[in-house]
């Protein structure tokens, strides 16, 4: 990649475009001198009424997560990002340092914050303009007062602009898109912005219906509206039951409700399939064009998760701790590479048919490249079960994997030190940064940043999650280039137990099935490439299909004065895209499954040392010689302190390198913490590293 400064600048100039258009589109210059010429030029008998929206507001999206594709692919070949991604960025630290810790938001850096003032205003802005044009141009009507025809007017433009929340709503929660990627982030950190657009969107759409219903059954007494279903026009009654449907939604997804009651969240979060479905009709084709891109790009995503989630993934092994934190290690193919932080998805049919449950991947896939392995704490009552499970003689467990999906690139190789702080099982994705560290400096020979880890545990036994600081394949390291100090702390005892020191290490291996596969791409090796061969085929064929059939058969009817019915259009915009990406993304999936059923073919047995104590469990008190020297060199680096808390701003303060990079993983308390010292701006050495999803 030569230039890869020429392809942002691109990117920069299209989405630049995209929200020019956004912000036009409610202006009286768009409506009434903009529109009518793009109609003319545009909305020939091939697109009708769809044309203008599809050219302003779909085409540029789907062009950038077109090349999008295409330059990750190239930068991943190059490894571009991991030796200028640091330079590159550096005059941007103090933008991306925390600026704001504050419910409900949580940790929101410079960056958030100039961008949510930024799209507020651009709402305020299409409000102002929305209501301005239309008191300019009231469909007066007999017997209706001018303020009553204003307050319709008003419950109107709210729709509008949660329609425009709606064009954004999807792309943070899609795992396979290049547009999260391009700018540095992933689904997992970008959930909040998700979060964010839901709650605004679902209060303009409740507003919007109150609105009306009020209109209707307090002003002019035509509640009969809500239930009309229109041939000519858009449907009221479907915009009722997406009202329902999103109210659902709603209210479940607060976060008191999310964590007391996470399977009424889930199952009811499901209901955007219908709610989707549902406000499509109430829209309308023209507006269905508005917010098409985040959709169509979801449904891709989804539809390539469906079909990874139907191969039964190999299951190797598992390390049972004793503070119920369990390792479950997958055979994986050797083409899967992914960062450290990365995600896997679990989905385990014995405990629940329907759950699908993300964990940290802590394994590297430079260090192990047949193995991949997560951790998991027992905390719920799904991992629990998975746990007791796992516990028992069970030599063979049924799962299926979605993922892994982590951060285009990772680059922590760049920082003088590194501090990592974290909570119980925020340790996790940790365990994989040095992992990747260890893997540096042996393989590569580079020069490790000095790392000072300071987990927080609650008891003893959590000590043990030390030991997946080393793979168990027994691969050989050196971590003699590893400048690793461990300052340990447990909150809830004062003294080493003996006890707990005397519990095990659970080791245990389990047979092969035929029918199960190792982890793989869902789309191989060149995964950017084949995801935009799908994107720019599937919309293409859609283009293509939707330009025949109104041409053919929609045309013809209404060229002949005939009334064709409202919805079916949309029915016919639905079926063209959930046929054309089923098909495109089936051939390519199709095409690399041939290469990951011949790989399942070599599956083999996996011989793993299997300790019954650890360093873990030596730290807790137990007496042995440790027969490793990564064993040893762990231990010898670790100082554990007992019924205390660490001082994190008296930790962090003291720290004197130049360049440190800071990243904290945990209980929301101990995120806000650290947060905090970051926005107080006490030290400017410190660099904030986010890795968390989690606000």
């Amino acid at each position: 990649m030569k230039s890869p400064a020429a392809w942002q600048i691109f990117f920069l100039v299209v989405f630049v475009w995209y929200i020019l258009m956004w912000t036009m589109l409610p202006t009286k210059v768009y409506k009434y001198s903009w529109n009518p010429d793009l109609k003319e030029a545009l909305n020939s008998t091939y697109f009708r009424e769809q044309g203008t929206n599809l050219l302003l507001f779909s085409f540029p999206i789907m062009l950038i997560a077109v090349l999008g594709c295409v330059y990750l692919h190239f930068k991943k070949q190059s490894n571009y990002e991991s030796v200028n991604r640091h330079s590159n960025w550096r005059c941007f630290q103090r933008l991306r340092r925390p600026a704001l810790v504050m419910w409900p938001l949580g940790v929101v850096s410079a960056v958030e914050v100039t961008f949510a003032a930024m799209f507020l205003a651009l709402l305020i802005w299409s409000l102002g303009n929305y209501v301005y044009v239309g008191f300019g141009h009231l469909h007066m009507r007999p017997g209706v007062e001018l303020w009553k025809l204003k307050f319709r007017s008003v419950s109107l433009r709210l729709g509008y602009l949660g329609n425009l929340c709606w064009a954004f709503l999807f792309f943070p929660v899609t795992r396979w898109s290049s547009l999260l990627p391009l700018v540095g982030l992933t689904s997992e950190s970008s959930i909040k912005y998700h979060i964010w657009l839901g709650h605004i969107s679902n209060a303009l759409f409740a507003a919007h219906s109150v609105g009306f219903m009020i209109y209707w059954g307090a002003m002019t007494g035509e509640m009969s509206l809500m239930l009309e279903w229109s041939s000519t026009y858009l449907s009221n009654v479907a915009g009722v039951i997406a009202f329902v449907m999103a109210l659902g939604i709603w209210v479940t997804s607060f976060d008191r409700v999310r964590r007391k009651a996470f399977e009424v969240f889930f199952y009811a979060h499901h209901l955007y399939i219908l709610f989707v479905w549902f406000y499509m009709f109430h829209v309308g084709v023209a507006y269905i064009c508005l917010i098409l891109p985040g959709i169509f790009l979801f449904m891709i995503d989804r539809y390539l998760r469906f079909l990874q989630s139907r191969r039964r993934s190999r299951v190797v092994s598992t390390r049972l701790l004793p503070n119920g934190t369990l390792e479950l290690t997958f055979a994986k193919s050797a083409d899967l590479t992914y960062s450290p932080t990365s995600i896997l998805f679990l989905h385990v049919p014995s405990i629940c048919k329907l759950q699908w449950h993300p964990f940290t991947v802590i394994s590297n896939s430079n260090l192990e490249p047949h193995t991949l392995s997560v951790a998991i704490k027992s905390e719920g009552s799904w991992t629990q079960k998975l746990y007791t499970q796992l516990s028992s003689s069970a030599d063979h467990l049924q799962v299926s994997t979605e993922g892994p999906y982590g951060p285009a690139s990772f680059n922590i190789m760049s920082h003088e030190a590194l501090v990592m702080i974290c909570g119980g099982s925020g340790i996790a994705p940790f365990i994989s940064i040095i992992r990747e560290i260890i893997h540096k400096t042996t393989e590569h020979d580079k020069k490790a940043p000095k790392i000072l880890l300071v987990p927080v545990f609650k008891n003893t036994t959590d000590l043990s999650m030390l030991d997946l600081l080393l793979p168990l394949s027994g691969t050989p390291l050196d971590l003699s280039n590893l400048q690793l100090h461990i300052e340990a702390y447990v909150t809830r005892e004062t003294e080493r137990s003996i006890e707990d020191g005397k519990k095990q290490i659970q080791t245990k291996l389990f047979k092969p099935i035929p029918f199960d596969s190792p982890v793989s791409p869902v789309l191989g090796k060149n995964s950017w490439l084949c995801l935009a061969v799908i994107i720019s085929s599937s919309f293409v064929l859609f283009l293509v299909t939707l330009g025949l059939v109104t041409r053919y058969h929609i045309y013809p009817v209404e060229r002949r004065g005939e009334n064709y019915h409202y919805s079916f259009k949309i029915l016919w915009d639905i079926f063209l895209v959930c046929a054309c990406i089923f098909a495109s993304a089936s051939v390519v999936f199709l095409w690399q499954k041939r290469k990951i059923s011949a790989e399942r073919k070599q599956i083999q047995n996996f011989d793993f040392v299997t300790p019954t104590t650890s360093p873990g469990s030596w730290l807790c008190g137990g007496d042995r010689e440790l027969e490793s020297l990564p064993h040893q060199s762990l231990v010898e680096s670790t100082k554990v302190h007992f019924g205390a808390r660490p001082d994190l701003k008296r930790i962090l303060l003291e720290c004197k390198e130049s360049d440190i990079g800071v990243l904290v993983s945990g209980p929301k308390s101990m995120r806000h913490e650290v947060a905090k010292i970051f926005a107080s701006g006490s030290a400017k050495n410190l660099h904030f590293e986010s890795i968390s999803f989690s606000w």
